[in-house]
């Protein structure tokens, strides 16, 4: 027998708040019902301030969606903080190592620092982003870069499917540096660009060790496209302007956590 409308709605409400964020699709799996009706119980639940919806489904009343920002604009905002987490990331790396870089401002840093770093030879650095790639040409040949391919988004100079998940199903990685927009203990990592999300899980499947670059700003941030759960990830590189509850509310979920210092 089937839910009846509230019930059904109880259900997509429970799955919203489990989730942090339940696709239409999905939804109507679970519950047996059309998409048509889906949405029609995803407006009621949000007139009831119950839930946001955004493209393609929904999340939880007050997670956030913002808007993105261009990779300059990103850059400009808080760069020192961002540099010393590029800098710690960097020393994470070693000659002769395999490197996936994923686009973003932080991993824009983290491209610069390892072009410093003028002990590492021989590593091979493939990345989805553009701006990074030229970042990463000072360095040759003592780097080998290699670009993904694929579709360019003009905002973050990003590479996205079509095509620019093709490389990473041949490759096998030692590290993975990621970037997102959100970081939170229950939801995971998240990022406001789908597009993007999709690239940055098929790296964390790409490689053995994975290592989240993110400015606290980006702490408790919960955004539409999944990247990975937190025990998908080894370890999250962050700056000291963390607040103590934050941090702790990561390490309690198992997520191994360092904090920069940038004074």
């Amino acid at each position: 027998m089937a839910d009846s409308a509230p019930a059904r709605r109880e259900r997509i409400a429970a799955e919203v708040s489990r989730r942090g964020f339940a696709r239409v699709t999905d939804l109507a799996r679970r519950t047996r019902v059309s998409e048509v009706t889906v949405r029609t119980d995803l407006a009621a639940l949000e007139a009831e301030g119950r839930i946001t919806r955004v493209h393609g489904g929904a999340m939880p009343r007050g997670l956030v969606t913002a808007r993105e920002s261009s990779l300059e604009q990103s850059s400009a905002r808080a760069s020192r903080r961002k540099r010393a987490i590029a800098v710690e990331a960097a020393s994470r790396i070693t000659s002769g190592e395999s490197v996936l870089l994923d686009v973003g401002s932080t991993t824009l840093a983290v491209a610069h620092a390892l072009v410093d770093r003028r002990d590492l030879a021989e590593l091979v650095v493939i990345t989805n982003g553009l701006a990074i790639a030229l970042a990463l040409e000072p360095a040759i040949p003592r780097f080998t870069v290699v670009v993904t391919g694929g579709t360019l988004r003009s905002l973050q100079h990003s590479l996205v499917n079509p095509l620019a998940t093709t490389l990473l199903d041949d490759v096998r990685a030692d590290t993975a540096i990621l970037g997102a927009t959100g970081v939170h203990a229950q939801h995971g990592v998240t990022n406001v660009n789908l597009p993007e999300a999709e690239v940055k899980r098929r790296m964390v499947a790409a490689s053995a060790r994975r290592i989240l670059v993110a400015d606290s700003s980006k702490i408790g941030q919960v955004h539409v496209g999944r990247v990975a759960t937190t025990d998908e990830l080894d370890e999250l590189i962050t700056d000291d302007a963390l607040e103590p509850a934050r941090l702790a509310e990561l390490r309690e979920a198992g997520f191994a956590v360092t904090p920069t210092a940038t004074s």
